[in-house]
């Protein structure tokens, strides 16, 4: 089965990148009609190219410094440098910026190929040049790769570039296309019948046609109608492919280069980030300096909005003028504002340094000796807000496996998971003490109920829902609390309130005794008895079952509301039998206002005493006199 890999071109115009990238592949990569006319590379431009069981995507970037923005969205993601340099006229400028691109980009392998070799043939001078450029790569990317004598003109030499290429990617770790898929998108067009079209170079996971993916940072959800690599219809794209993808539900204004192509839960919109910057010597960053971040295939303008010494560089925090899609591990190039230049590199730490909460989130994200390390750090940082794992994939910058081995032991990391949710373990104790007291506080305050309300209970925990479940939970586990259906107390809790409580409800009682068929409503006892908890004890009387809430605001005392019912139904009997069980008629059979009368009667047809049909009413299934039922 063939490698998928990604070879970019560096180097400084003239030096023969495009006529190279042709008589190795057979493709002329200038596309543009102004490229041909000034004979120069102004845009990226891609070949395939097949080496044995390698298939190589290349990259042709512009070799001219007003092209760098260019040169850098072609270079993000590749696997091996093709760095040309004309054995004529050896290191150059813009030999010198790629190179440190390339070091920035974390290209660790390549290939020189010393172009024009049949215009330098003096072998004095070729061994100067490849000095010259094994120290330039030594200083930069710690490391002399081969150099090789290649003329595009004659054909000699593109055979042993071909070899050295093939060295350079098979020393290359594979890609996971099983990890997350992402491809930053270069162009994007429309075609009639094939709708919007976006190529890239896929950097992680796998589309396949009939995917369903997102368009960031337009946040567009689209379906994958066909996948291209290299200009043929295939079924997949995998990481090293040049992809071009027709998608349907994308509308052209919708992308544009720099925007990014991802498939599931895990990707968000970066704003704030954490880097660990490496800089140009006579550079550095401060405090609110703007620079130009290079990324993927985008820029964007950020602001410096904090730094810290690291060993091997400066961890900075940056927000950005507009949203990135990024994850922890992605290089970047960092270039002044004015005048532009390349001032260093980044490493993102932290996609969302802006989530992180408390100590952490005011310290720049720290160095980390593991890759469970890294994620006990990033979980912590991210407070009482925690982190789903989809998330934490792409904030921890790890595959599915890595991630799921670094959070294989989650208790000696410090860590909780609950559906998928990841919390540190120190966020739970402030929440369960604040329930607790909470319900401590309730029951005290309301001595005559017999819990505090569920949803009263978990909004006293004051965090997400997933937290304050967490807390809720061990709080039940551990015998602190009790839940019973829609009430939480403390366990043994029995509502009450001693003997003075029971006093005062004989005295409410009482008064309902006295008021027999016409009980004062809630507001009226309240104003009667205002040193009362009038409510709260009319509610614990009902849970005895002593007296029944007829309606919202008026309660019954039982024996009462017994004489009452029995007293209704046999007017509704009598009434049905003569005429009809009208309001009215009640009324005056009972001798009760409509204040009274119309409460109970709906009370009744509630129970099932009494249904109504029409304006009158008559015996309900549980219409019973004297224990016998009574035909309606």
């Amino acid at each position: 089965m063939a490698r998928h890999l990604v070879v970019g071109t560096a180097g400084h115009i003239d030096h023969g990148k495009t006529t190279l990238v042709k008589a190795l592949t057979g493709v002329d990569t200038d596309r543009l009609a102004e490229e041909k006319a000034r004979g120069i590379t102004i845009d990226i431009g891609f070949a395939p190219l097949a080496i044995g069981d390698l298939a190589l995507s290349v990259v042709d970037v512009p070799g001219h410094e007003a092209f760098i923005r260019n040169m850098v969205a072609g270079a993000t993601g590749i696997d091996v440098a093709l760095l040309v340099v004309a054995a004529d006229e050896g290191v150059m400028p813009q030999t010198r910026e790629h190179v440190a691109i390339l070091s920035f980009l974390g290209v660790r392998r390549g290939v020189v190929a010393l172009t024009k070799c049949d215009l330098a043939p003096d072998p004095e001078w070729r061994a100067l040049v490849s000095e010259d450029v094994g120290a330039l790569l030594a200083a930069a990317v710690g490391a002399r790769w081969p150099v090789v004598a290649v003329s595009a003109t004659s054909g000699e030499g593109l055979d042993a570039v071909r070899a050295a290429l093939a060295d350079a990617a098979r020393d290359c770790a594979e890609r996971d296309d099983g990890d997350l898929f992402r491809m930053p998108v270069d162009r994007v067009f429309a075609l009639p019948g094939a709708g919007t079209i976006v190529t890239g170079t896929v950097w992680s996971g796998a589309v396949a046609e009939g995917d369903t993916v997102s368009v960031l940072p337009a946040g567009v959800a689209a379906r994958v109608r066909s996948v291209q690599v290299h200009g043929r219809t295939a079924p997949r794209a995998v990481p090293g492919h040049r992809t071009a993808l027709a998608l349907v539900g994308l509308e052209r204004e919708q992308a544009a280069r720099g925007a990014v192509v991802v498939a599931g839960s895990g990707w968000r919109l970066a704003r704030t980030i954490d880097v660990l910057a490496t800089m140009v010597p006579g550079w550095s960053l401060e405090p609110r300096r703007r620079v130009r971040l290079h990324h993927g295939t985008a820029e964007v303008i950020a602001r410096v909005s904090r730094v810290e010494p690291r060993e091997g560089g400066v961890a900075a925090r940056l927000v950005l003028a507009d949203p990135l899609v990024a994850r922890a591990g992605d290089r970047a190039v960092l270039r002044s504002w004015s005048p532009v230049t390349t001032i260093g590199g980044a490493m993102v730490l932290d996609p969302w340094a802006g989530q992180a909460r408390g100590r952490a989130g005011r310290a720049l994200m720290a160095s980390w000796t593991s890759d469970a390390d890294r994620v006990r750090q990033l979980v912590a940082a991210r407070g009482p807000a925690g982190i789903a794992r989809g998330e934490l994939a792409v904030a921890c910058g790890l595959g599915a496996a890595v991630l799921a081995a670094a959070l294989g032991r989650l208790g000696d990391l410090g860590l909780v998971e609950t559906d998928g949710w990841l919390v540190a373990e120190r966020e739970i104790g402030p929440v369960v003490r604040r329930l607790t007291s909470a319900l401590s506080a309730y029951h005290a305050a309301h001595p005559l109920e017999p819990g505090m309300p569920l949803q009263s209970w978990r909004a006293a925990g004051k965090a997400t829902a997933a937290l304050v479940g967490l807390a809720e939970q061990r709080l039940l586990a551990q015998g602190a609390a009790q839940r019973d259906g829609s009430l939480a107390r403390v366990p043994g809790w029995a509502p009450g309130g001693g003997d003075r409580a029971a006093t005062q409800r004989e005295q409410i009682l009482e008064v309902l005794r006295a008021a027999g068929g016409e009980p004062p409503s809630v507001p009226e006892l309240v104003a009667a008895l205002p040193a009362l908890d009038v409510p709260g004890i009319l509610r614990f009387l009902a849970r005895e079952g002593r007296v029944v809430s007829v309606s919202v605001d008026r309660y019954y005392e039982t024996g009462a509301l017994e004489v009452e019912r029995t007293r209704l139904l046999a007017a509704v009997l009598d009434l049905s039998a003569s005429g009809g069980a009208t309001a009215s008629a009640l009324r005056e059979r009972l001798g009760r206002s409509r204040k009274y009368l119309i409460p109970l009667l709906e009370w009744a047809d509630r129970e099932g005493l009494t249904k109504r049909e029409g304006d009158r009413r008559v015996a309900g299934a549980n219409g019973v006199l004297d224990g016998t039922r009574k035909p309606t």
